[in-house]
């Protein structure tokens, strides 16, 4: 059940580059085909789903949405948001096929979901690896909203590494790495296929960012992780600190001694958090937690995985100007 993950992030071949003296007419004709055979390729293992999603004092409402098929047996993603507060619904595929699925796993700190189809003989998307993109590749965003025959628009990489605040109760977290892509995201494509020019699956279509942009949660070894845990136990365990920080930049000198350029600066600790417990103050730099280079908060919330949950972990911070070695116990993040 879990072997697309190691199938979907093998190295890629080398891309192609147009060759010199290409006419316009034949950069066109090149550009549409390569749109064309990725709709093709990728229309069967797109599904439009109806969800009766449960509202407050019994009232249930209809949402639509999106999911890329990933396993033959039903299997299959979507965003976290389109199956919120719903048990299944109804997933429609563009041949007139339909059937029931069910919740197997949300994850809404990444915008995540996973759905089992009842089905058994369905077509499923290689999933490539976002963390290979280029700013200016084409990508082409696949849905299927409202039941239509598929919906395709294509356009290029405009921006990586965007961040898309998402919350899950109390619990709120950056997702990092965000694809930012031209290609423009039509009603019920949310869920959707955002893929490269060999019909990879590179990221799933979260959210309209604005005019004529869109943003897709990238599909690399972190979502992965994610991916699996849904599948197995139906939920993704996150470890937690208690504090709130930003990126900040180390001075040259300290930059070269410690060999990286920044740490996660602490501007809030929570009060009785595993981080107060451990010591750690505001003001505080954290370059190093589980002998783990910290440059980022995309690398700290990285490295608060299950595994940590409970287990006594060494965090190197820096204070004054010196280097103070804490241990740090994080517990669960509560959702």
């Amino acid at each position: 059940m879990l072997h697309f993950i190691a199938h979907t992030l093998e190295d890629s071949a080398a891309r192609d580059e147009a060759p010199a003296g290409v006419t316009e007419a034949e950069a066109l004709d090149a550009y549409s085909a390569i749109v064309t055979s990725v709709a093709d390729r990728l229309a069967p293992s797109v599904t439009s789903l109806r969800v009766a999603q449960r509202l407050r004092g019994g009232r249930r409402a209809e949402g639509a949405g999106s999911g890329v098929i990933i396993t033959p047996d039903g299997f299959a993603l979507t965003s976290a948001h389109v199956i919120q507060r719903a048990d299944g619904g109804t997933a429609s595929f563009a041949d007139g096929r339909e059937f029931p699925f069910q919740v197997v796993g949300s994850d809404p700190l990444s915008d995540l979901a996973v759905i089992r189809i009842t089905a058994s003989d369905l077509a499923p998307a290689e999933l490539g690896d976002a963390d290979r993109l280029r700013v200016g590749q084409l990508v082409v965003a696949i849905g299927n909203p409202l039941g239509f025959a598929g919906s395709v628009t294509a356009g290029v990489v405009s921006a990586l590494g965007r961040s898309l605040p998402t919350r899950a109760g109390s619990a709120g977290r950056i997702v990092e790495n965000v694809i930012q892509t031209d290609a423009a995201l039509n009603p019920g494509n949310s869920g959707g296929a955002l893929a490269d020019s060999r019909g990879r699956v590179v990221g799933i279509n979260t959210a309209v960012a604005g005019i004529g942009l869109g943003l897709a949660v990238p599909i690399n070894r972190t979502t992965a992780r994610i991916l699996a845990a849904l599948m197995r136990e139906g939920r993704f365990r996150r470890a937690y600190l208690g504090i709130a920080g930003g990126r900040r930049p180390l001075p040259p000198r300290l930059a070269q001694t410690l060999r990286r350029r920044a740490g996660v600066e602490v501007v809030e600790v929570v009060d009785g958090s595993p981080a107060a417990g451990a010591g750690l103050r505001r003001g505080d730099v954290i370059v190093e937690l589980a002998s783990e280079p910290v440059e980022g908060v995309g690398d700290l919330q990285r490295l608060m995985a299950a595994e940590l949950i409970g287990r006594p972990v060494a965090v190197r911070v820096l204070r004054g100007g010196e280097t103070v070695n804490l241990s740090v116990t994080p517990s669960e993040l509560a959702s």
